[in-house]
Formats: structure tokens, sequence, C-alpha cells
């Protein structure tokens, strides 16, 4: 049997330091996100999705 590869994203960065890096980043992420600038800027997006479909 095949030994299987580890799954690197096609990124070339071994899994754990994709995850290491995961696990710094998420925390910055969802704080930003529920900032109100965050949710300022989620709303601008949503509305700049919502004119790109309908068009």
């Amino acid at each position: 049997m095949a030994k299987k590869k580890p799954n690197d994203y096609g990124t070339g960065i071994p899994l754990h330091e994709v995850e290491a890096l995961a696990r710094v980043l998420l925390p910055e992420i969802q704080k930003f996100f529920e900032s109100e600038e965050g949710q300022r800027e989620f709303q601008e997006w949503k509305e700049k999705q919502q004119i790109q479909t309908a068009t």
C-alpha cells in the first residue's frame, strides 16, 4: 500500500505549519469581525456582492 502524502493544501507548506499559522491568525480575524470597523467593512462587502450579482 502506498504511503499517503500529508495534505499541504497545494502550497508546499507542511500541514503543521499551516495549522500553527491558523492558530495565531484565527483569534485576530475573529476580533476584527466582532469590532465596529469589522462589522462596517463586512456590511460594505455584502452590499458590493449584492450589486455584483444583480448585474
